[in-house]
């Protein structure tokens, strides 16, 4: 066996878990919709010390809003573009329940989201017990999710969880009482990860970005960005490794 595929073997496996709605809301805080159209196994990548870790697995929890047909075909194509690259959805539900106004006292039926919270914690159990991953990125800043971070310490000690923040909220101190490591995602790595305007893989059909999510007039994508000059003396950067296909 060569030096590279040892060095392959010794990386720590990486898995990211998204809380859909919860990063939804924070990036839709920004103001600006083409950060919706995100490659979320790129984000995983940019979050990760790739020298010594390799991402292996993404899984992103959310479910299809009732009632906006249009929100819907966004949604879903954000989701074949994903399962392009490898990250793996898993749907919730919205049922309908009764809501009261609390000055009119009128009742109308709310939908609401079901399933994602739980899908989320069962995702990172169970690849922890199939063995899959040796480090989990937890994305949410929901605090329901102690308990997921609690389990996870107990039951998998010699597994590292991390609390990941989304764009704008900060880490639940629930889930840091029982990990000690955490990132803070920034509008900065989401434009880094941001799909191009047709997202491709070979053998299966193309997925393109919805006119809502083209950037402004203007913008340049990160990956097209000029990159300044290293400084005299300095080494440049060695390139990104590419997403491995899946």
């Amino acid at each position: 066996m060569g030096l590279d595929s040892q060095a392959g073997k010794s990386r720590i496996r990486a898995a990211l878990y998204i809380d859909g709605f919860n990063l939804y809301h924070s990036v839709n805080d920004l103001g600006e919709p083409f950060l919706k159209w995100c490659n979320f196994w790129k984000l995983g990548e940019s979050i990760i010390p790739r020298q010594s870790e390799e991402l292996v697995r993404v899984v992103f929890c959310t479910a299809y809003y009732p009632g906006d047909h249009s929100k819907k075909i966004r949604h879903e194509r954000l989701v074949r573009a994903l399962k392009l690259v490898g990250v793996e959805t898993i749907l919730g539900h919205f049922s309908k329940e009764d809501a009261k106004c609390r000055d009119c006292g009128s009742i109308w039926q709310k939908p609401t989201e079901k399933a994602t919270d739980i899908n989320l914690a069962l995702s990172v159990y169970d690849d922890a017990v199939q063995d899959v991953m040796d480090t989990a990125y937890l994305l949410t800043a929901d605090t329901d999710q102690a308990a997921t971070a609690g389990l996870f310490a107990r039951r998998f000690p010699k597994k590292k969880l991390v609390s990941v923040s989304p764009p704008g909220r900060t880490h639940s101190q629930h889930i840091l009482s029982h990990t000690p490591h955490k990132i803070a995602l920034n509008r900065e790595h989401i434009e880094r990860a941001l799909f191009p305007g047709l997202v491709t893989a070979e053998g299966q059909a193309s997925v393109m970005r919805p006119h809502e999510y083209d950037p402004p007039a203007g913008y340049v994508m990160w990956d097209q960005r000029q990159k300044p000059a290293p400084k005299s003396g300095a080494k440049a950067p060695p390139p990104a490794a590419a997403i491995p296909e899946r």
